[in-house]
């Protein structure tokens, strides 16, 4: 009889051949060459898919082996929440600042092979055909277009610029002929190379004329999404029914926490100044400051090692597998931030963090260790490695395709936390840094629930005291609450306008893990385990909040 880990199965390998760009996400060779159809025609396909998945897994959801029902549970309600997304129209103006098909598109090469000629061959191909997911993309929007379906403006704006930047003369597109001759590519490829930039750039640059031309005049200016959306994308990313109003009341309590420590954290580094004073400082002195980008890359990997060979054994069990992640500078061009990609599902391929600096040259170091903890180890890596080396307890499918910012990055948040109780930022400026992480997550909290439900600055607040929220408001929030350099809370903002619900998803993931951890502290009081906690929290893979604080609490 078919199981529910058989289903996933299944599933997994009708994904991967559907979405070749997923496959590449995962290390797997041999779909590297082809696209993903963006076209509605396209999304059709993925509703009978997931349609269908669903059918098959419903009778396990009651499967006396705890595993296969978990399997069933889990996907169950991933397939539920995309089939909800399609339903209401998601898809037709799914285009924001950050994480988008185009933005898909264009980043899918900076995790593709660039060391081989096998890997430059891909990389060609690709960029030959790119013309190909970019029209499907089109035909996508142009139906939302039609319906009224359309991105904000801002997004549109944004995604038009980048869109210019990529397919323009600093497009690092262009060096590319010099990396692949670098990597042993022959003269014959490396034509085959320099022409597909060539037209790879043209059509992007069509793609950003039609943007311009078509959508961008009918895109709303109006950057607020509702409650109705927002609680839909609440929902997907965070999987828990929250009340956005005492939510949004928490955050503003939460920043105002933190930033009352911060001041004692700044007093220790220079009593006669205050919080601000002390932070323009670190971010001003050189000797505070990686030289270089490459010194930047060698300090956040000293970190991590040390980190791994310290946690290891005492706190964590780490197969030597898990042991390596590795830190990058990401091509210039995109939005500013750092970020984690998965290992391949063989471990071949390691984890790693990225980062895009823009054009520093010194990179101030004051926050970069509490950075360090959340997107390598014990944040993002333990936590996505762990799950990839599950698959005795969680189906593939869980493994490689359920995803909850709520749950991910709530431990990402918390893993940053747990780095402090462990006395791993042991200079002030270095925990300064860190209680200044969650001011900007706490920061986000606000500014993503009150820009989107239109809700009122309270009459307490620090800044713009009762006011109503807008996008230059919102970017000083981020620049002198959230701590955020001008660039970064600019992009910041276009992040959180375009993609609602998912901001908040860190501090309110934080916030859940905690309140688990307290609930279990005091039910078993000396017996607490806190190693047995984050291999409860881990074990079970990605889940949404509600599912999580069931299956640890009962």
């Amino acid at each position: 009889m078919t199981d529910a880990f058989t289903i996933s199965d299944t599933y997994v390998d009708r994904v991967l051949d559907a979405s070749p760009m997923t496959a590449t996400g995962f290390g797997m060779t041999g779909r590297d060459h082809r696209w993903d159809d963006f076209s509605p025609a396209g999304h059709d396909a993925w509703v009978r898919l997931w349609s269908t998945t669903r059918d098959e897994l419903v009778d396990h959801l009651d499967d006396p082996d705890p595993h296969q029902s978990h399997a069933a549970r889990v996907l169950v309600a991933s397939l539920d929440e995309h089939l909800a997304e399609h339903a209401a129209g998601d898809h037709l103006r799914d285009l924001n600042h950050i994480h988008c098909p185009f933005t898909r598109i264009r980043d899918i090469f900076d995790i593709m092979d660039h060391t081989t000629p096998e890997g430059w061959r891909a990389i060609t191909t690709r960029l030959a055909t790119i013309g190909q997911p970019l029209a499907g993309y089109r035909a996508t929007l142009q139906r939302g277009r039609d319906v009224e379906l359309v991105p904000a403006r801002r997004q549109v704006a944004s995604i038009i610029e980048q869109a210019r930047t990529l397919a323009g003369p600093d497009s690092n597109w262009h060096g590319w002929v010099d990396l692949a001759r670098d990597a042993g590519v022959g003269d014959d490829q490396l034509t085959t190379l320099a022409a597909a930039v060539v037209s790879a750039t043209g059509e992007v640059a069509a793609f950003a004329d039609w943007l311009e031309h078509e959508l961008l005049p009918v895109a709303p200016t109006e950057d607020g999404v509702g409650p109705e959306r927002y609680a839909r994308a609440v929902d997907r990313y965070i999987g828990d029914d929250l009340d956005l109003v005492e939510t949004y009341e928490w955050g503003w309590q939460e920043l105002g926490d933190l930033w009352d420590e911060m001041a004692v954290v700044a007093a220790e580094i220079d009593p006669d100044a205050d919080v601000s004073t002390v932070i323009e400082r670190l971010e001003t002195d050189p000797d505070r400051a990686a030289p270089t980008p490459q010194a930047f890359v060698d300090f956040v990997q000293a970190r991590l090692d040390e980190a791994v060979t310290q946690l290891d054994g005492v706190h964590f069990d780490l197969p030597d597998k898990m042991k390596t992640v590795t830190v990058n500078l990401a091509p210039p061009g995109g939005a500013l931030g750092a970020w984690y990609i998965n290992p391949s599902e063989d471990f071949v391929r390691p984890g790693s963090v990225w980062y895009s600096i823009g054009d520093k040259q010194a990179v101030p170091l004051w926050q970069e260790v509490s950075t360090a903890y959340h997107e390598g180890f014990p944040g993002h890596h333990l936590q996505v490695a762990t799950v990839m080396d599950r698959a005795d307890l969680l189906s593939r499918a869980h493994r490689m395709l359920v995803w909850y910012p709520g749950y991910g990055e709530g431990w990402a948040l918390y893993a940053e936390r747990l780095m402090d109780e462990l006395g791993y930022f042991e200079r002030p400026a270095w925990r300064l840094g860190m209680l200044a992480s969650h001011a900007f997550r706490a920061a986000r909290v606000v500014v993503d629930i009150g820009c989107h439900l239109d809700l009122a600055i309270p009459d307490h607040a620090r800044l713009h005291a009762g006011e109503r929220w807008d996008f230059d408001i919102a970017v000083d929030y981020m620049h002198r609450a959230g701590l955020q350099p001008l660039d970064v809370a600019t992009s910041e903002v276009k992040r959180y306008l375009g993609w609602p619900g998912q901001a908040i998803s860190y501090k309110v993931g934080e916030r859940a893990l905690l309140a688990i951890r307290d609930r279990l502290r005091e039910r078993d009081g000396d017996d607490f385990d806190l190693g047995a906690f984050h291999r409860a929290v881990l074990d079970g893979g990605a889940l949404r909040i509600d599912h999580l604080r069931e299956r640890l609490l009962g």
